[in-house]
This record gives structure tokens, C-alpha cells and sequence, in this order.
């Protein structure tokens, strides 16, 4: 522990020779020792499959270590659940919300922990309690509001209040700035360090580096899962931090040089999107995506991205509007039809969407491809070719794992992408569409990938990209659009000339281009295809 920390602050949680093996042999933790300080915003970093989530669930309880000692105030504790951590104040938001959409903030925040009085629940004693910590954390919605109506940033909120409200001293905090804007990651920040002061202790989760350097105070380094090294935060930089984490030289930067755009692949038109009380979800979109063009969409969660994604890829109904692909309007086409004329897609979600997680990595590695004739000995697909096509895959794409036969569900999340990626890439493409393609994966995975998206467009194909991670948008995208609300606030063709600020602000509505502004820049790409 570094002498500064360890003069001015004293240990609350400290974890010391960990070690969790799983049946396959293979260490997830070894040897771990690790400590927080109280009152400190502690960062850990790592890449995939580094240890980061193991030795998390270890000390909430999710797992059990099979050697190790977990300490809480220099007393050794011992987990069986996560109830047992959170009765030692212990608390974890993960990247995923838990949340129900149709309770409202306080039966969110209470549900499980309600204040009962004559055996009944008291309901006006939980309002006020949640209200407590919801002043504490600057959480000022009105408390009867269904969660499910609440921004992301505001969902976050709720989930950090409501481990606040369980007893919770020390928060783990898993990737939370993943869906976040930056004005909402600034407010994050900001709250963040006022528990601080107040004496609660944060561990912090992140890929950001950036985000990292910016909150923390020290940072704890893993690789491989082992742990590496324990900073000052102030005394390394991101790229020593980066470096650290892979094991050698590292650099962020991409050799991306500028576009060369051809053909149109793409081409949407007054595209509309229904819920379904009939609203409109997406309101009359237009726009392009040129062989050799990355177009990028931004925009927080919930504004009609996912719903324009799936219409395109073939996975909605269209309510209005035409898509056209490769010259062929396809708004009745099947998925099957879609990817036969080179369409491929990156579901946002691959645990439900992009994999089957129980079935092996060939088994979906080939999951699209059993139309290759190359795959078949006679009628019969070929166990011997399909599991050389899987090998060569697993090579060319890094994906690290004891053979082609794993499960899917024992890969870290950036190997299960690389899956995604790899099946996806290898599909004669002539546009893929990438949604959220690096979320919750480390560096050296996403640079890989965002690497790989470039050279698909160096060789003609057209890229659909969409995010909520401005840097990733900025270091990709030759053209950004951003939506809000179902419709585009903005069409930036030289998203160089924007801040990532000013980008923040047309995600939240904040400020927008006039329509006739999106239209002109919508005709002027028209007009330059050639």
C-alpha cells in the first residue's frame, strides 16, 4: 500500500493471498492481496479476463475463494452471499441495471429492505428513508416516479441510492459511466466525491482510462489474474497504466487515414418506428452509408437507436419509410435474405443476441455459415472442417481459450465479442453494422477491434456504427449523427471541428441543429456519392 494512503487513511477492507480456481484448472485469482482505504476512490483496471469480476464477486459474496482471507476493519469475515456482504456494508451497481421498471423509485430502492410497523409494511416510513439518501446523493426526481421512465443517468442514481439504503459504506461500481454522457458523467464524478468527503469508499471499475486518471486516487493494476501493482494515481500515466495492464508497449492511437466513400449500400429514407401505445419511436429519418465510410450514431440509451437498428437489420416491422440495400429494397426481406446480400450485424447485447453462451465457440462461430459448401463432406457438415475453420478463427482474432469446444460462458467478455466479431467479419460483408462493439471490454480488445472496423472500410465495405462511447465515435466515425428523442439533433460531417461537450449536448437535447440544417447535410451526401 502506498505510504501516502496508508499514513492519511486507514484500511477498511483488505484482501490477502485470494485464490479462485474453477473446474477446468485454471486460475481466475491467484495469490491476490489487495486493500481499500476508507474514504477513497480506489480504480481497478485490467483487461478481460484479467481476474477484475472474480475477485468482485469474491468480495461480495457471489463467489467463494478456494484460499485467501477477506478482512473488514482488520477482522476476518467470511461471505455466503451478497446478503452477507451488504450486512457488512458492502455494496455493488452492476453495468447491467437491476432495477423493475414498473416500480417507482422508493419500491425500487426499498424493495426486500421495506420498514415494517404491526407487520405491515410502512410506507411512509420508506419514502422517508429513501428520500434521506436520495438528499445524500443528490437524487431529486420525485420518488413516486416509475423507474422505467427515468433517463440512464438517473437509473444509475437510483441504483447507487438503493445500495446506500441497504447499509452500503463501500460501493463497487461496475463500468458505470458505460452509457453515460459526458455532462452525466461529469455529475457522476462530482456526487462521487462528495461521498467521498462524507466517508464513503468507492471502487471503481473502468475501461476509461481517462475517467480513471480524472476520479480516483489510487489505482490497483491486474493482468492474467494476477495483480500487478498499486499507484498513486497521480504518479502514472494512462499509457504506463495501458502497458502495465497487457504486459508490453501499448499505444491507443489508430492509423486510420481519411475516407475515400464510393457507392451507396445504404440508404434509408422517412424510416418510423411505433411503440406500443403507437408513439413514435423514430420519426422520419433519412440518411446514408457509403462502401468506405464509417457513420457513426450517437446518442443516450432510449432514443430510438435500437428500434432503428432493428428495423434495418431486419429484426422489426417497419412503420414507414424504406430501406434500401445494396439497391434492393428489403423492408420485407428476411434476416436470412438480408445477410445473403452481405449484411452483418454486432448486436449491442451479446449474451442474449450475439451468442448462444451454453454452445460452444465453433458451434457459433459457424452458426452463420452453414451454407458454406467448403464446410460439408458430402451432405453431412464436417466435424474435422469445421473445427479447422473455428482454429484459424481463434488465431486470427486473439480469442483466448483451451479449444474451439468451450463453452461460450466461460470466456471473459472481451473474448466472448471477439467471437461475435470474428463470425461476423468473415461473412463477404459489404456493411456491417457495429452497435455498442467494445462496451464493458478493455483496451487491447477494443483497440483490436476498432482496428478491424477500419480495415473493413479500407477495403470498401460500408460501417454503421453506434455508441455511446464519444471517444470511440470520435476515433472511428468519418460522419457522426446523433439522435434524441427519435429524431436527428445533428448531422456532423467533420466531427473533428466538435467537441465532445457540444456532442453531449445535442445527445441530451440540450441544443440541436434546425431541420433544415440536418436536411441540407443529409442532400449534400446525397449529392457527393458517386
Amino acid at each position: 500500500m502506498s505510504e501516502k494512503i496508508k499514513n492519511n487513511l486507514s484500511p477498511i477492507l483488505e484482501l490477502e493471498n485470494i485464490s479462485k480456481v474453477y473446474g477446468n484448472g485454471v486460475y481466475a485469482n491467484k495469490n491476490i492481496s489487495f486493500s481499500v482505504a476508507e474514504g477513497e476512490i480506489h480504480a481497478l483496471v485490467g483487461e478481460n479476463g484479467a481476474g477484475k469480476s472474480t475477485l468482485m464477486k469474491v468480495l461480495f459474496g457471489m463467489e467463494k475463494p478456494d484460499q485467501g482471507e477477506i478482512r473488514i476493519w482488520g477482522k476476518p469475515v467470511a461471505f455466503h452471499s451478497p446478503q452477507d456482504a451488504m450486512a457488512l456494508g458492502i455494496g455493488m451497481v452492476h453495468q447491467h441495471f437491476k432495477l423493475v421498471d414498473s416500480l417507482t423509485i422508493t419500491e425500487n430502492v426499498a424493495l426486500g429492505y421495506e420498514p415494517v410497523k404491526k407487520g405491515m409494511i410502512d410506507k411512509k416510513a420508506a419514502v422517508a428513508k429513501v428520500a434521506e439518501f436520495c438528499g445524500i446523493f443528490e437524487l431529486k426526481d420525485d420518488l413516486n416516479t416509475p423507474v422505467g421512465r427515468l433517463p440512464v443517468g438517473t437509473k444509475q442514481k437510483v441504483e447507487i441510492v438503493k445500495a446506500m439504503y441497504r447499509g452500503a459504506k463501500v460501493l463497487i461500481l461496475d463500468e458505470p459511466t458505460a452509457v453515460l454522457t459526458p455532462q452525466e458523467t461529469e455529475e457522476l464524478f462530482r456526487q462521487l466525491k462528495q461521498l467521498k468527503k462524507q466517508g464513503f469508499t468507492v471502487i471503481f471499475i473502468s475501461h476509461k482510462l481517462r475517467e480513471v486518471k480524472e476520479l480516483s486516487d489510487r489505482i490497483s493494476i491486474m493482468r492474467k489474474g494476477r495483480m500487478v501493482d498499486t499507484l498513486l494515481t497521480e504518479e502514472v500515466t494512462e499509457q504506463e497504466i495501458s502497458s502495465m495492464m497487457v504486459g508490453s508497449s501499448y499505444t491507443k492511437e489508430l492509423n486510420k487515414k481519411e475516407a475515400d466513400p464510393k457507392e451507396v449500400i445504404l440508404k434509408v429514407r422517412n424510416l418510423e418506428a411505433l411503440d406500443v401505445n403507437k408513439k413514435k419511436v423514430v420519426e422520419k429519418l433519412s440518411f446514408t452509408v457509403r462502401a468506405g465510410e464509417i457513420v457513426g450514431i450517437a446518442g443516450v440509451e432510449g432514443n430510438g437507436q435500437d428500434e432503428l437498428i432493428q428495423m434495418i437489420a431486419g429484426m422489426r416491422k417497419i412503420d414507414g419509410g424504406d430501406v434500401e440495400f445494396c439497391g434492393r429494397n428489403v423492408n420485407k426481406a428476411s434476416i436470412q435474405e438480408r445477410r445473403e446480400l452481405g449484411m452483418t450485424y454486432i448486436p449491442s447485447d451479446r449474451m442474449t443476441t450475439g451468442l448462444s453462451v451454453t454452445m460452444s465457440i465453433r458451434e457459433n462461430l459457424i452458426a452463420t455459415k452453414l451454407k458454406m459448401k467448403e464446410l460439408y463432406k458430402g451432405c453431412l457438415l464436417s466435424d474435422q472442417k469445421a473445427m479447422e475453420l473455428s482454429r484459424g478463427l481463434i488465431k486470427e482474432y486473439l480469442i483466448k481459450c483451451d479449444s474451439p469446444d468451450t463453452e461460450v460462458e466461460m470466456l471473459s467478455g472481451g473474448n466472448m465479442q471477439k467471437v461475435v466479431v470474428a463470425r461476423e467479419f468473415t461473412q463477404n460483408a459489404r456493411l456491417i453494422i457495429a452497435e455498442q462493439p467494445t462496451r464493458g471490454i478493455d483496451v487491447g480488445a477494443a483497440k483490436f477491434i476498432h482496428e478491424e472496423l477500419i480495415r473493413r472500410r479500407d477495403e470498401n465495405c460500408a460501417v454503421l456504427l453506434v455508441s455511446a462511447d464519444l471517444e470511440e465515435l470520435y476515433k472511428l466515425s468519418d460522419t457522426i449523427l446523433v439522435m434524441y428523442d427519435g429524431e436527428f439533433s445533428a448531422y456532423i460531417k467533420k466531427p473533428r471541428e466538435v467537441s465532445e461537450k457540444e456532442l453531449g449536448t445535442y445527445m441530451l437535447g440540450v441544443h440541436r441543429q434546425q431541420p433544415e440544417e440536418i436536411k441540407e447535410a443529409y442532400h449534400e451526401e446525397e449529392k457527393s456519392v458517386v
